[in-house]
């Protein structure tokens, strides 16, 4: 057999996709699955949206795109972040990708050498980790809790500062924790790092507009910030365009060109069809997202409302993103039959198998105390799941 690169080897696979495709066999075998564990709207995308990209194909854009993106698409999102911000951007200090996934992992390729520390504050996504190591960096993790709504100190902060931090990388709302960070959290972060101007702070936002108290504050609205904060953000979450795969990056016009030169050789312009719907999605009526918020909503209350009497577990209130993040480390130790719940992994497994409820253990995101659920699925479906996993937890045993 012929051998793979070393990388493969070291690249730790997608615990999210992972359990996604455990919870799809299972369902092919004939199980009653709920899924809690994928990051995705179970909204369509918005008609207005879909009829721009019919339009498109019927105007015939359907060749080769701009590798930063169609000029126009580039004005929408600038109008954008003027518009929901208060942010002035030119063209030239915007990019856009095949989704925020690849913004990030430009950015990291463009900016990190090998040896550069990049602080992330634990939960993350599962992507930013292997993202920093794969362009040669070291994750700087810190560690944070449900009972401070899983907010990384000012102290931390600055105690992980070294000669060789580069960049602060955070996402507000946080997949998975809901975190939202507010201004007063934010001024207080920019305090620590304006004593280190070299460090470029990543701001992901791709779940902005599923915030639900306040208004979402950027870090690049902060003064002396928009000059080194790159903003990524994209039209997965807000408009339910997840298999559209757009995403977009905004900051300084070096960093921009930087990207775009990564983005030139790896995989040059984004789809051309998808950033013609992705005007209408950022210019039109923005009605349709508003209401999948408010839905996220009701079901993030719901789902509070079910699952907060069962013991053990310790769960806050999310403001933002479509994610509970319960602690549930006094499971640890306990068993069903001759099955021991060591850890989070195992009790994700065990909810899987026994009550055919498919979750993500924290250890993916950097805190193994933890399970991800996902409230993007119907109401029904949630009501049932939380009836499954109370029933499944009474179950074990010291």
């Amino acid at each position: 057999m012929l051998k793979t690169a070393l990388r493969i080897d070291e690249m730790v696979e997608s615990e999210t996709l992972a359990m996604t495709r455990k919870a799809r066999e299972l369902r092919e075998a004939g199980h009653d699955v709920i899924n809690l564990s994928i990051g995705e709207p179970d909204f369509d995308t918005p008609d207005h949206i879909k009829e721009a990209a019919m339009q498109a194909i019927r105007d015939n854009h359907s060749h080769y795109t701009p590798v930063p993106g169609y000029p126009d698409f580039r004005e929408a999102i600038v109008r954008k972040f003027k518009r929901d911000n208060g942010l002035d951007y030119s063209i030239q200090e915007v990019i856009v990708s095949t989704g925020a996934k690849q913004s990030l992992v430009n950015l990291m390729l463009a900016m990190i050498n090998p040896g550069d520390e990049v602080i992330i504050p634990a939960p993350y996504w599962v992507s930013y980790p292997a993202m920093v190591e794969f362009a040669g960096g070291v994750p700087v993790i810190l560690p944070t809790t449900v009972e401070n709504d899983f907010k990384p100190t000012v102290e931390q902060i600055a105690a992980a500062i070294t000669p060789k931090t580069t960049m602060f990388l955070f996402s507000s709302p946080c997949n998975p924790s809901g975190t939202v960070f507010t201004e007063s959290d934010l001024l207080a972060w920019a305090e620590v790092f304006r004593q280190h101007p070299e460090m470029l702070i990543v701001s992901d936002e791709i779940y902005e507009q599923i915030q639900f108290e306040g208004r979402h504050i950027s870090i690049a609205t902060l003064p002396g910030f928009r000059e080194r904060t790159a903003v990524v953000n994209g039209l997965s979450k807000g408009y339910a365009m997840t298999g559209w795969r757009i995403g977009y990056l905004a900051g300084p016009a070096h960093i921009v060109r930087a990207c775009e030169k990564i983005q030139g050789v790896f995989t040059s312009g984004a789809n051309s069809i998808a950033q013609k719907a992705g005007i209408a999605a950022l210019d039109g009526d923005q009605t349709p997202s508003r209401q999948m918020r408010d839905r996220f909503l009701l079901r993030r209350d719901a789902m509070l409302q079910n699952l907060q009497g069962i013991p053990g577990l310790k769960m806050n209130v999310p403001p933002g993103a479509f994610y509970l993040f319960p602690e549930v480390k006094a499971y640890f130790g306990k068993r069903a039959g001759d099955r021991l719940i060591g850890n989070a992994s195992d009790l994700a497994m065990y909810l899987l198998e026994e009550a055919h409820v498919a979750t993500v253990a924290g250890d993916a995101f950097g805190s193994p105390d933890c399970l991800r659920l996902s409230y993007a699925t119907d109401e029904a479906s949630l009501a049932r799941a939380c009836e499954r996993i109370k029933s499944a937890l009474s179950r074990l045993e010291s």
